[in-house]
């Protein structure tokens, strides 16, 4: 059985939309006549393959309606609730497929759509590790590992459980640091455009009187008057050059080796190495305590760790660190070789693979880093705000001198 997304309208006229569940087009188009609805639009929920979904829409003529291409999408925050649902269902002793179709009930169409398609998976025979591989650009290959430990291990209830936590973890610290950001980013804009608009249309119109009267200005003033004539007579030209600027920018990153280049560069950069090294460390060490804690085996842990790794520069020092084990260095010893992780990370490592405990090690391990991470984060936001506002405030400061120190030279003038 496959997902179909439908529009309908029932016998008093009113639009109803929504999914439903059928082996085909026509299946589905009976099951909404059976409710009194007339089909207006069924679509078949659209396959991460990229191909095209079967589209119908009733026409009077009968005739075939056309194709529209569209793809899977899952918002962190759906997939979010989806695996907290989800580890709460199996939990409760619910099998995997009406796990899935209670979930679904409560989703948008297109996520339900989705969910939908992985139950028709489960339910032709597969597994659901193997049915959520179909979505790799919802499910990562952590989150697919995950869940064929718990299925091999019988205990996918808690490995949902973990991943819950590890979702809801990423979803929460990527909302505070862009809740944090918000405000010095909105405050730098605003604060930008005012003194872009007094340069262009307001500072011209003071200076013009100071230069009538023939006066010798200081240089403060020439060079803010030197700035306005820049902002009036180039200023929409340096605003196309800095939007092509970007574009060539991000055109540049999009190529792999160039993308390998600059993350390179922010692991070694003197300002950048220990963020990006503490960015990298809590995200590894996470995912691979949830990997190892869900008896995934250490080699499959580790390069499921270095996909969910976000600098290219250290997720192939990562690949090192997994043929090194892989061959049989220990894997404090391949992390240390790396030198791209805190030494307390490694430490962690060494004290886990002593004891046997590698996984509570790890988690332990992951816990300092992310508390580390957090206190570096809202240390830089903190620092960041008062930043910004002698900044600006400075600007502001030399504008108004620039105009005040003219007025003061020629009230010393008629004094005199």
């Amino acid at each position: 059985m496959a997902a179909f997304r439908f529009k309908a309208m029932d016998d008093a006229g009113k639009p109803q939309n929504g999914m439903l569940e059928a082996i085909s087009l026509t299946a589905a188009r009976q099951q909404l006549r059976a409710r009194n609805l007339l089909p207006l639009e069924v679509v078949a929920s659209a396959k991460s393959d990229g191909s095209k979904p079967d589209r119908t829409k009733s026409a009077p003529n009968g005739t075939q309606p056309r194709a529209k291409q569209s793809g899977p999408r899952m918002p962190l925050a759906s997939l979010t609730l989806f695996t907290r649902q989800m580890a709460t269902l199996l939990g409760s002793g619910l099998r995997i497929e009406d796990a899935l179709s209670t979930i679904a009930q409560g989703m948008t169409p297109k996520v339900a759509g989705t969910l939908l398609n992985v139950r028709a998976s489960v339910l032709e025979g597969r597994s659901f590790g193997d049915a959520l591989a179909s979505y790799p650009l919802i499910f990562s290959d952590f989150y697919r590992a995950s869940v064929r430990a718990g299925e091999q291990a019988g205990k996918l209830d808690q490995v949902m459980t973990h991943l819950a936590g590890f979702v809801e973890n990423r979803a929460r610290n990527r909302q505070t640091v862009q809740l944090a950001l918000l405000y010095p980013a909105l405050l730098a804009v605003v604060s930008l455009s005012i003194i872009t608009l007094l340069m262009a249309f307001v500072v011209p119109d003071i200076v013009r009187v100071f230069t009538s009267r023939g006066t010798d200005l200081p240089f403060l003033t020439r060079a803010l008057i030197a700035v306005s004539a820049l902002v009036r007579g180039y200023g929409l030209y340096a605003a196309l050059g800095l939007i092509a600027a970007i574009f060539a920018w991000t055109r540049w990153l999009r190529v792999l080796q160039n993308r390998l280049r600059w993350h390179r560069v922010l692991a070694e950069g003197r300002l950048t190495a220990k963020l990006v090294q503490r960015m990298n460390a809590s995200q590894f060490a996470g995912t691979l305590a949830t990997l190892v804690q869900s008896r995934v085996p250490l080699i499959e842990a580790l390069v499921a760790a270095a996909d969910v790794t976000p600098n290219l520069h250290v997720r192939a020092r990562v690949a090192e660190v997994t043929e090194k084990v892989r061959q049989g260095t220990s894997l404090k010893r391949a992390m240390d070789e790396a030198a791209v992780f805190p030494p307390m990370l490694v430490a962690m490592v060494a004290s886990g693979e002593a004891s046997g405990n590698l996984g509570a090690a790890l988690d332990h391990a992951a816990t300092d880093q992310q508390r580390n991470l957090d206190a570096w984060v809202r240390a830089l936001v903190a620092l960041a705000e008062p930043a910004i506002l002698l900044l600006m405030g400075g600007m502001v400061m030399v504008m108004v001198l620039a105009i005040l120190l003219p007025i003061v030279s020629m009230n010393g003038l008629v004094t005199k």
